[in-house]
Parts: C-alpha cells; sequence; structure tokens
C-alpha cells in the first residue's frame, strides 16, 4: 500500500513536468462528468438512484475503488439538502490493464456510470431539490492529471415519478457485482501467500480489494478457469465472468481455512488402538475371548508355547481381516486420485457422506437397528473356521471378526472416514492400529491363561456401554455440521437434516421389519421402502443449496423496504414479494417447489420482474405494517405488485403452475 501511494506521486510529479502536462493540466479537459437520476422526480421518503457519469477522452482512463499497483480511485463527496442519506458508491465491474514496468492497474476507458442510491426524507417539502458533489479523479494515458469538478443535478418533488435514464442504468446495474455467492462451483486452494481460484468451465478474471497495507501480487489466469494472484488471507475481490452484455461479476471472499486436523498422526493412531480395545468390550465380542482361549487351551493340551502360537495365529487372522479393509479402502481411494485431509471437508458432498455414515452407526449402537449376518452365511463361515491346527485358528480370527460385525461396523465408520482422506501407509497404518486394540486381549491371555478370571463377566452393562457410546458419534456430527453450515449455510444444514431424518426413519424400519424373524415378504417390502426413503430423501433433500447457489440463472433477491418497493412499481416495474421466514417450514417448502424453479427463474429474467424478500425471521414493523395491510398475520404469504394496477396476493400453498400463471398475467 505504501508503495502504490509513493507510486502514485511519482507518478502525479511527472505529470506535471511532462511535456505534454502544458496543454492537459486541467483534468476536466479529458474527462466530462455529469450527475443524473433514474426517475424524473423525487417522492419524499422514497429511495432513488443518482450517477456520476465520467467520459475520457481516447486513450486516457480513471481508476476503480481499488486502482491497482498506481493511480487513485475517483471520489464523489455530497453535500445534499438536510434529511438526505447518501449509499457508498456501486462500482461496475472495472477493466484491467498491465501498464509498462509492469504496473496493474484497474480501471475505465470510454464512459462509466457509477450509481449510487439516495434516500430522500419522508417529511421533504418544497417544488425542487438541488443535489450537489464534487466528483476528483485521476485520468492517465502516458502521463496522469487529476481533476475534480462540482456537480449539481436539479430534480422536482412530486408524489409520484418516472424512470429516467433507464438504459445506462440498467446497463450499469448489470456490471455491479452481486453480493449473493457465484451460480457456479467456486474452488480456493492456498499455498502459504498464493491462493488459486477456480471456477472449472468458465473463463473467469479476479479484481482484488486488498485491506490497508496489504500487499497484492497480480492476478495471473494459470489455465482455464483458474486465476492465482498472492494476497493475504483471506482473500477478497470482484470474480468476473462473461462478455460484453453477459459479463458479470460477484464478490468473493476466500472461505475460512478448513478445520485443523484435531489429531496428531501418532494421536489418530493410539484411538485407532484404543478403538479395536474396545470392541471388545462389546456385547457381540467379549463372550467370545473367554470361549476362544478355552478352545486353543483344549486344543493343545498344557503347552505354553502351543496355546501361544494358537493366540498368534487367531490374531493373524484378525489383522487379515482388517488389512483386507484397509486394502480394500486404498484400491475405492486410489481411483479418485491423491487428495488430502483438508481438501476432502473442504467439499460439502465429502461431509454429508461422512455425515451420514456416523449418524447410522450411532443409531445403531444406540439399538435402533441391528448389523446382522444372514444364519447361512454365519454358519457357513463358522464351520469353515472349525479346522484343526494353526490354520484353524487363522480362520477362527478372520470368522471370528467378521461375526463380530454388529459391533465393529461404527467403529470402522469412524476409521474409514479418516482414511480416506489420507495415504495408503496411513490407511493401512490405521487399520492395523485397529486390528491391535482387538488382538491384545487374545495375545495376553494366550500368554497368561490364568488371567482369565480378570475378564469382566458378560452382563447388562455391556449393552449400557454401546449405547452410551452412540453419544460420542452424535457429537462428531454436530462437529461435522458445523463445517456444513459454513459451507452451505443454515440452509444447507436444515435440509441435510431432513435427508439424515429420511435415513433415521429408513435405519428404524430396517430394525423393525428386517430381523431374522420376519416373514420374506414383509422384509422385502421393507427393504423396497427403505430404498425409497434413502433415494428419494438423497434426490429432494441433498441437491438443495443456500439461497444464490442453486443454478446458474438463480434469483437474485432484494430485501425488502417499503420504500424500494414504492421506486421499483413507480419505475413501471412488475415486483414479486415473498413473506417469509427462517423458521417457517411452509415457506421453504414453497420456496423449493413452485418458487426456486428453473420455470420461474426464467419468467422472472425474462419479464425483468423485481424478486424481492420480506424476511420476517426477526421482528420487523414495516414487514409487520405490509403483512396487515393485506389483513394477514402470519407467514409465508405472497404478493404482487404489476407495474400499474392494485397488487395481486395469492395463497399461502402455493404451486409452481399457480406463480407462473399470476406472474404471465402481471403487467
Amino acid at each position: 500500500m505504501r508503495f502504490r501511494l509513493i507510486f502514485s506521486a511519482l507518478v502525479f510529479w511527472f505529470a506535471c513536468t511532462h511535456p505534454l502536462a502544458a496543454q492537459v493540466r486541467d483534468g476536466r479537459s479529458l474527462v466530462k462528468a455529469s450527475l443524473i437520476a433514474d426517475t424524473t422526480a423525487v417522492v419524499p421518503g422514497r429511495a432513488f438512484q443518482a450517477a456520476l457519469v465520467l467520459e475520457m477522452a481516447e486513450g486516457w482512463h480513471t481508476y476503480w475503488e481499488y486502482p491497482g499497483d498506481s493511480g487513485l480511485a475517483t471520489s464523489l463527496d455530497w453535500s445534499l439538502p438536510e434529511g438526505f442519506i447518501a449509499g457508498p458508491l456501486e462500482w461496475p465491474l472495472p477493466d484491467a490493464k498491465l501498464e509498462p514496468g509492469d504496473i496493474q492497474i484497474y480501471g475505465y476507458s470510454g464512459r462509466v456510470v457509477i450509481p449510487v442510491t439516495l434516500t430522500p426524507p419522508a417529511t421533504l417539502s418544497g417544488d425542487s431539490v438541488t443535489l450537489r458533489a464534487k466528483a476528483s479523479w485521476l485520468v492517465c494515458a502516458e502521463i496522469c492529471v487529476p481533476g475534480d469538478e462540482a456537480l449539481e443535478l436539479g430534480l422536482p418533488v412530486a408524489t409520484s415519478a418516472l424512470p429516467a435514464n433507464g438504459e445506462l442504468f440498467d446497463a450499469a446495474r448489470r456490471l455491479v457485482p452481486s453480493a449473493l455467492p457465484p451460480p457456479f462451483e467456486l474452488r480456493w486452494a492456498r499455498s502459504g501467500a498464493d491462493v488459486l481460484i477456480g471456477a472449472p468451465g468458465r473463463e473467469i478474471s479476479f479484481f482484488p480489494l486488498p485491506r490497508e497495507n496489504e500487499a497484492v501480487g497480480h492476478p495471473v489466469a494459470v489455465a482455464a478457469g483458474e486465476v492465482r494472484l498472492s494476497m493475504p488471507f483471506p482473500a477478497r475481490g470482484v470474480l468476473a465472468s462473461g462478455f460484453g452484455s453477459e459479463r458479470r461479476g460477484w464478490l468473493v471472499v476466500e472461505p475460512a481455512e478448513p478445520p485443523a486436523l484435531p489429531l496428531s498422526l501418532g494421536w489418530a493412531l493410539f484411538y485407532g488402538f484404543l478403538g479395536g480395545l474396545l470392541l471388545n468390550l462389546m456385547p457381540c465380542v467379549l463372550p467370545v475371548i473367554s470361549l476362544k482361549i478355552f478352545g486353543f487351551i483344549r486344543q493343545a493340551g498344557e503347552s505354553r508355547w502351543s496355546i501361544l502360537s494358537h493366540g498368534l495365529a487367531f490374531t493373524a487372522g484378525i489383522f487379515a481381516w482388517f488389512l483386507l479393509l484397509g486394502s480394500v479402502v486404498v484400491g475405492l481411494r486410489a481411483g479418485g486420485g491423491e487428495v488430502t485431509w483438508a481438501f476432502q471437508f473442504q467439499n460439502p458432498w465429502f461431509n454429508m457422506a461422512i455425515g451420514s455414515i456416523v449418524f447410522v452407526f450411532a443409531l445403531n449402537l444406540a439399538g435402533v437397528f441391528e448389523f446382522v449376518l444372514p444364519g447361512k452365511a454365519a454358519g457357513a463361515l463358522e464351520a469353515t473356521g472349525n479346522r484343526e491346527g494353526l490354520a484353524g485358528s487363522f480362520f477362527q480370527g478372520v470368522f471370528a471378526t467378521l461375526l463380530a460385525t454388529p459391533c465393529t461396523a461404527p467403529f470402522l465408520g469412524t476409521a474409514l472416514g479418516f482414511a480416506f482422506s489420507q495415504s495408503a501407509a496411513v490407511i493401512l497404518g490405521m487399520f492395523a492400529a485397529v486390528a491391535s486394540g482387538m488382538a491384545l486381549p487374545y495375545v495376553m491371555l494366550s500368554a497368561q491363561p490364568s488371567w482369565l478370571k480378570i475378564i469382566p463377566k458378560p452382563g447388562a452393562w455391556m449393552e449400557r456401554l454401546k449405547q452410551f457410546m452412540a453419544f460420542p458419534l452424535f457429537a462428531t456430527l454436530v462437529w461435522i455440521l458445523s463445517i456444513l453450515g459454513g459451507q452451505r449455510g443454515v440452509e444447507g444444514v436444515v435440509w441435510f437434516c431432513a435427508f439424515l431424518l429420511c435415513l433415521g426413519l429408513a435405519c428404524w424400519i430396517f430394525g423393525a421389519f428386517c430381523g431374522p424373524l420376519s416373514k420374506p415378504a414383509v422384509r422385502w417390502f421393507a427393504l423396497a421402502l427403505i430404498a425409497c426413503l434413502v433415494a428419494g430423501g438423497a434426490g429432494y433433500f441433498l441437491p438443495h443449496r443456500a439461497e444464490g447457489t442453486s443454478s446458474e440463472d438463480a434469483i437474485e433477491w432484494v430485501g425488502f423496504t417499503p420504500g424500494r418497493l414504492q421506486a421499483e412499481t413507480a419505475a413501471g416495474r412488475t415486483v414479486f414479494v415473498d413473506f417469509t421466514a427462517d423458521w417457517c417450514i411452509t415457506c421453504k417448502f414453497n420456496e423449493r417447489t413452485a418458487i426456486n424453479t428453473p420455470s420461474v427463474r426464467r419468467i422472472l429474467r425474462e419479464r425483468g420482474i423485481v424478486a424481492m424478500k420480506a424476511d420476517w425471521t426477526n421482528a420487523n414493523p414495516e414487514i409487520t405494517a405490509a403483512l396487515k395491510s393485506f389483513g394477514r398475520v402470519g407467514v409465508p404469504f405472497y404478493v404482487i405488485y404489476p407495474g400499474t394496477g392494485m397488487p395481486v396476493p395469492l395463497p399461502e400453498l402455493l404451486t409452481e403452475n399457480l406463480l407462473l400463471e399470476a406472474l404471465e398475467n402481471a403487467r
């Protein structure tokens, strides 16, 4: 920032001493400045827009709000009548230019229209008002020349007004960056001070908006749909896409860094080992320990070494099973390329997948349903394991682990959540750690059979322990939801929870009607219902994104205020007002099924209908008054205000066809 100011001062000095300076000392000879308004009159209390218009001589340019490596931003200092409120300058998308000396600047050439919203007081009196402002700019070509001009704009005061300068304002508003997220996937990747911004399948450019004293490198297109620059975290600026009349921009901020891995690798492996050890306390595993050790003793007689050999063979079977699972994970992961922990948790789909697994396993531990192998399969596995010698003990270890699936699955799910995001070596190490924990009691008791007396007796406490261990998994789910909320907002979390509700119901149906005692017809019907619940819930709820990101032509909502509503209708524009609230379930259902649909988005865009959201989540007197004016005391409520004519209220339970018909008939 200091460099830019020093450089600007040098440029200014050079401008004053350059041979051409005598001809262009006054920036006003190179820039024609004026004020315009989008209305023919000022209506008391009704917001309208004015704009600073700068028309530069050919070959000269002025600067954007962040001028780049040199230059000064254009400014507009208002001197307004009492009670008027002026908003900030609404900067249109600039052009980037690399000047000699590797100087990156952002500015405008030709003509630029910079809007600003003005709100007059509701008590405004008199026949007319005069709006005064001083515009200052720096105009540059080979040299830079400062300029300024005192501007005035006189407007009558009236109770109604017509739109004015519509073509200029419409073009400028299209180029003003939207505060909504871009309607396409945006990827961020950071390496130290460098940040890579990617939008697959799109041509993009980036205009940085650094904070005070922040140094920024030049944005460089490194590949199709990718821009790299050096900028302190978090990077912020304007992302632009498209060309000509289709060019659009969005204000973007680099998302918060993904949550740091809460455990070091050593601690993670230790907890994997501890989880494997705890498996032996589960109801389906604990009774097996004594039976297997006594079996080793019967097989081996009194030989301590023989007993230990059978215990080690049994342990090898446990390791074989877990390492086989680890190898499967490595194979699946290899098909998706190299990824890292941070990348996975930056992906909301990954978070939803892991959250769903954790939720299902937590329900299993809580007793909503059980994982049970079919009786014939279990019997076949046990029969295969009942062979003599060390090979028999090995296969017993394999099949004992497999038969303990109802208890191992929850822990394996947690391990998989970690393992899918790590290297192949760490994946296998994690499964080996779990196997070590589970195998430890067999090794110790094979070495010291007299220790069998310390094994706690099975009892009701095991079922209580199993249920208790569901709560750490629910806590993990809460953590995953917090990450998802940062990625997809409150609505994203709500819709994902709606899917979890379907998933939970499916698990309950599985536990209630798919047990070994259920009739085949009932079981098949239940499985079909489960498939419908899971597939339907995933298809309906999971694709839903936070507002503004559901499609490439998403509805661009504007906030409701009476002044803004009056300004839009006075300009002859039709307005669709959605009275809604975050806590209103019917509102969300209507938005999902009837409002935020391709057909409605298309008609809003083609007819230039303003979509206005009256958010009543928190108390708002203006929205309350608007509802009462229609005799309503709650939401949802929908009204179409035609450019001319009376407002048209719509029913609370909205359908897409009904809304389309009402919008078609609006004039």
